[in-house]
């Protein structure tokens, strides 16, 4: 026997979120204040894959699997980011265990990761077309695909290219919020969760005490208005959470390089340019955000690599199997090291030693192919003049059908000014979630609890 209908959930993804920045929202603030806010703890690494998956699972990484925004397939020999298939997640989902309270439980997935795949009833997640001459441009996957017509007729095509670089802005998460809006309004999903982006791009660039920061938090405060306004009319519940917080970040810490020198990372070179060579490597890092995972190939390399590791400043610990453990990464994903950064420090991807041998992706905006998260394809290299008259050419030769290169991402990562991964040392700089219903109100959530109490707002 099923339970009465449930009561319709919208959970908020604010990326970046934060008690400070929360001061600059208003309505958001409001929404929560016949409820309640709490401080949110999140899991090692504090990254969007891991943490939104212990969210929606209540699992820590060792059980969900998703160690990091990426990490080394062993089996395939290759570094992989940002894969979309949500077959790689472990564990139960909230909505399968809510269908199970409920019966034909429905649910819409805007924007959060891991969305292909899903059992979910309506799904969208960006999904570039990616053209047999190399062409990239903006788009999106729908489930159905019905979705994709009706949303794109309504609120123009996906705007990929403010979603991610250095042209990222408030246009990507007010597309979303429409998305997110019309499916609540014409689907009535029981759960809809929904990605907004926007705090991450400026806090990463300029650092979260900049006044940029806090107009962005103000900005995004007014997209986030009218989805507070559809949830209310239809009674639904509000939860907005955020994954993780932004602290200030001014050190790159190379840790490639570092292995490098230590005679452990080995490349290859094709026409002058050097790619890591994970299969011949002894130890390498997937380096993301604030954390890395370390990969040593054989038991009798691990002091060498941990020693090349503990001697860089900018490191502040390198956990092993027990350390792993302790933060719930011990999982066959994880490289046999993992590595954290020192306060206001984050770790690079680079590999190279000479500027001249970087493969020809290092300067530009592809996620897909560097072996680590590059926080530096937030902005056009400020130490190159001709930057911004490159890209416009770039820019032109798109519009008109040619091949481009938009090769104006710097490659020393000097400009990042904030950054985030390790866990936090100071609530108010930590992720934060707010609620329009008082009942389950607590002072802190671990993020491990989130999806137990998504079941509890939904009545299950």
């Amino acid at each position: 026997m099923t339970a009465a209908r449930p009561t319709p959930l919208l959970v908020l993804d604010v990326v970046g979120l934060t008690p400070r920045l929360l001061a600059h929202m208003p309505r958001l603030a409001a929404m929560a204040a016949p409820g309640f806010t709490a401080s949110l703890d999140p899991v090692l690494p504090a990254v969007t894959c891991t943490v939104q998956s212990t969210l929606l699972t209540g699992e820590h990484p060792s059980g969900h699997g998703i160690v990091g925004n990426g990490w080394y397939f062993r089996d395939l020999g290759e570094v992989h980011l940002w894969r979309q298939h949500n077959r790689l997640v472990g564990g139960e989902k909230v909505w399968q265990a809510a269908r199970r309270a409920f019966g034909d439980y429905t649910v819409a997935n805007v924007c959060w990761w891991y969305a292909m795949g899903a059992d979910t009833d309506w799904t969208v997640t960006p999904r570039p077309v990616y053209y047999a001459d190399g062409r990239k441009e903006p788009d999106c996957y729908t489930r159905p695909p019905s979705l994709h017509g009706e949303l794109t007729a309504a609120l123009g095509g996906f705007p990929l290219f403010t979603y991610w670089g250095p042209t990222a802005g408030i246009t990507s998460s007010r597309w979303i919020a429409g998305a997110t809006r019309r499916i609540m309004r014409t689907k009535r999903p029981d759960l809809t969760l929904a990605y907004l982006p926007h705090l991450d791009y400026d806090l990463q660039r300029y650092g979260p005490g900049d006044p940029r920061a806090a107009r962005a938090a103000a900005e995004l405060d007014g997209v986030i208005a009218p989805l507070l306004a559809t949830a209310a009319d239809q009674g639904a519940t509000v939860v907005a959470l955020s994954e993780y917080g932004i602290t200030d970040a001014d050190h790159p810490v190379d840790v490639n390089r570092a292995l490098r020198h230590a005679g452990l990372l080995e490349v290859y070179t094709q026409d002058g340019m050097e790619y890591l060579d994970p299969w011949a490597s002894r130890a390498f890092a997937v380096a993301d955000h604030q954390v890395a995972h370390i990969y040593v190939a054989d038991p009798a390399d691990l002091p060498a690599a941990r020693a090349a590791l503990e001697g860089l400043t900018g490191v502040a610990e390198v956990l092993d199997d027990a350390g792993k453990a302790t933060h719930g990464l011990d999982h066959e994903r994880s490289g046999e090291l993992v590595a954290i950064a020192a306060p206001r420090s984050w770790f690079t991807y680079y590999y190279w030693l000479d500027d001249a041998r970087a493969p020809d992706f290092a300067p530009m905006v592809e996620i897909h192919r560097k072996p680590g998260y590059d926080p530096a394809e937030l902005a056009m290299d400020p130490e190159d003049r001709t930057a911004k008259a490159r890209a416009a050419l770039a820019l032109a030769r798109k519009k008109t059908g040619m091949r481009y290169r938009m090769d104006v991402v710097p490659t020393h990562g000097r400009g990042v000014r904030g950054s985030h991964g390790r866990l936090p040392a100071d609530p108010a700089d930590g992720p934060v979630l707010l609620c329009s219903d008082p009942a389950p109100a607590k002072d802190a959530f671990h993020a491990t609890e989130v999806k137990s109490l998504l079941l509890r707002l939904a009545g299950a």
